[in-house]
């Protein structure tokens, strides 16, 4: 499973979340650009084509074409960063989103609905909610990593319910939620949605 590329980086008062995912279903590489958690930008390239640089891909294993498409995403990842960094996204973007367009596009969307108030009794509790142009999604795969310092990624995964939720659960220190993060993919009928949450401690 491919779960994509995030970085968070900041340009003069601005920190940028700069996503990177494979849409399976659509054969597209896609980076969106998020500030404060709204989406203010794409850019997206197609991949899968039957011949690409005179090689048909018949010639081409499985295993060759993930790691051609995991390089893809990389330098794409790479070129929106260094746009961030230059000051120039606006033109790097395919279109600038704006609420209208938005509003008007169905996709997943990945929510984490308890995130003021997820930690007791030693466990993390997420729960987390799935929808597309705000219909709830019943039966979508999310796959959770945790990372933690000092310690190897925990990996879970769970299908949303009728009322398109989920809760995850995850034993680890309070101490430690400072420094950890976790990545969330949602996936259904071939679209998928990305989301990096950072964690910190009960205040």
């Amino acid at each position: 499973m491919i779960f994509g590329f995030n970085t968070d980086i900041r340009h003069e008062d601005t920190i940028y979340h700069v996503q990177s995912e494979a849409r399976e279903g659509e054969h597209l590489l896609q980076t969106q650009v998020f500030v404060k958690g709204r989406c203010i930008g794409k850019r997206a390239v197609p991949y899968g084509s039957s011949t690409t640089e005179g090689t048909s891909s018949a010639q081409s294993s499985p295993q060759s074409n993930d790691q051609d498409k995991e390089k893809m995403l990389r330098e794409l990842h790479r070129e929106v960063l260094d746009a961030v960094r230059g000051g120039k996204l606006d033109s790097i973007f395919d279109k600038r989103d704006t609420p209208e367009t938005l509003a008007a596009v169905k996709e997943l969307d990945l929510e984490w609905t308890n995130a003021g108030s997820v930690h007791s009794s030693g466990a993390l509790t997420m729960q987390l909610r799935v929808t597309e142009g705000g219909a709830t999604v019943e039966g979508a795969r999310l796959t959770l990593r945790f990372a933690r310092p000092d310690a190897a990624p925990y990996y879970a995964q769970v299908l949303t319910d009728a009322k398109g939720s989920a809760e995850m659960n995850v034993q680890v220190d309070e101490k430690s939620l400072a420094e950890s993060s976790v990545l969330v993919q949602a996936s259904f009928g071939g679209r998928t949605a990305t989301r990096k949450f950072n964690l910190r401690n009960a205040t």
